[in-house]
């Protein structure tokens, strides 16, 4: 993709212009997501390295679908092998984390208008 017209060439699957989206404000260290919301719930489009580790949490209701790569998913205990076309699905206010195992790009649809919000210029 990295000499495809629209791609920036930084090795994510996302063209230029799902990057000029709003990034989300993710607390986790190597992980970046372009929000599209309609005040009822979220989607975003996540690009996370393999170092990155997303704690043990919880929230709204979570669907989501991998478009490349591969994780560790954990839910309620559980962990399975997500790779590129797998989905999975979150229950509300079940606890769940998740590894990455290689570069990741997934997209995840939450259950709330307010999961994410905007990373503030700068």
């Amino acid at each position: 993709m990295k000499s495809e017209p629209g791609f920036s060439g930084d090795g994510t699957c996302y063209p230029d212009f799902v990057r000029n989206l709003p990034e989300v404000d993710v607390p986790v260290e190597g992980v970046r997501g372009w929000l599209l919301e309609d005040g009822t719930c979220q989607m975003v489009l996540f690009d996370i390295q393999p170092t990155a580790v997303v704690p043990e949490h919880k929230h709204c209701a979570q669907w989501g679908i991998m478009l490349e790569g591969e994780m560790d998913l954990t839910i309620a205990g559980v962990t399975r092998r997500v790779t590129t076309g797998d989905r999975y699905f979150i229950p509300a206010n079940t606890m769940h984390s998740a590894t990455f195992r290689t570069r990741v790009n997934v997209i995840d649809v939450f259950d709330a208008g307010d999961r994410y919000k905007k990373k503030r210029p700068g």
